[in-house]
């Protein structure tokens, strides 16, 4: 009882986190494997039901020689995850997550999540969803950020944040420029809601605006856009996006997205006092 409330002795002391090196994001080390076989079926998930799940994914035929769950099946089922490419255990989480009942999902995510810390991957199931793991940093900011512009109201920015979230986390390889492009398609949509104007664009606005943003940040912004433009728009074929760039231009544009916001509210509210 106790090991299920508090988690083993290297959890409870905080031993248990991936420390240093590099997060594994192109990768299903056998140890991520074992582990999503034995969170699916802590979940509750028999080795039939989750033969199908598997199956399914993969687009393979269950062996119909194999009919007792112990070990025929059970085998069979770990032997195709093992056996998979590294991206397809991750499509196999998601399957999973799916087809559990809704009592059993947070349960499922939580040991999935806690699994990816202790093995240093770079990826999270979020609402059933994997999408990418950063630094503590990077996610604080970023799900800081979707809050605040989503309470806001600003639904386009709100969804457009979420679209580079998701091309930062595609597979097998993410799509670096689809993040940057997106990433300043929200903070465009941000500040047109701030202007009231729909249609410049967030170059236009910077200039019309000069209050849009504080000195000189404002002229970080303008250089930021210039950049997004040429590396991610129109791309250049002697000049490739690496990940820490896409990851910067998302983090940074979180942050703005969330400064921009709040001065919305405080201006809406001005309205309504006036």
């Amino acid at each position: 009882m106790a090991d299920k409330e508090n988690g083993r002795f290297s959890r409870r002391f905080g031993f248990a986190d991936h420390r240093g090196g590099e997060l594994i994001r192109h990768d299903a080390p056998e140890s991520l494997r074992c582990g999503l076989l034995q969170a699916a079926i802590e979940a509750g998930l028999r080795p039939s039901p989750l033969r199908q799940v598997v199956c399914g994914t993969l687009r393979v035929r269950p062996n119909p020689a194999n009919w007792s769950e112990y070990p025929n099946v059970l085998q069979e089922v770990e032997d195709l995850v093992h056996g998979c490419d590294w991206c397809r255990v991750y499509d196999i989480i998601e399957a999973t997550y799916a087809g559990l009942p809704p009592h059993r999902k947070a349960g499922f995510e939580t040991s999935i999540n806690t699994l990816f810390a202790e093995e240093g991957i770079g990826w999270q199931l979020i609402d059933g969803e994997i999408q990418i793991r950063g630094d503590e940093t990077f996610d604080a900011v970023v799900a800081q950020g979707r809050q605040i512009v989503e309470a806001s109201g600003m639904a386009v920015a709100h969804q457009e944040l979420r679209e580079a979230i998701q091309d930062l986390s595609r597979r097998p390889e993410p799509d670096l420029s689809g993040a940057v492009q997106h990433a300043m398609a929200a903070l465009e949509c941000a500040a047109r809601e701030t202007s009231g104007e729909a249609k410049p664009t967030l170059g236009e606005l910077i200039k019309r605006y000069p209050d849009l943003f504080p000195k000189p940040i404002d002229e970080a912004v303008a250089r930021l856009w210039g950049y997004a433009s040429e590396q991610a728009r129109h791309g250049r074929e002697s000049r490739i996006l690496t990940w820490e760039e896409a990851q910067f231009v998302v983090g940074i544009v979180a942050i703005l997205c969330s400064y921009v916001s709040q001065k919305l509210r405080k201006q809406d509210v001005g309205k309504s006092g006036a």
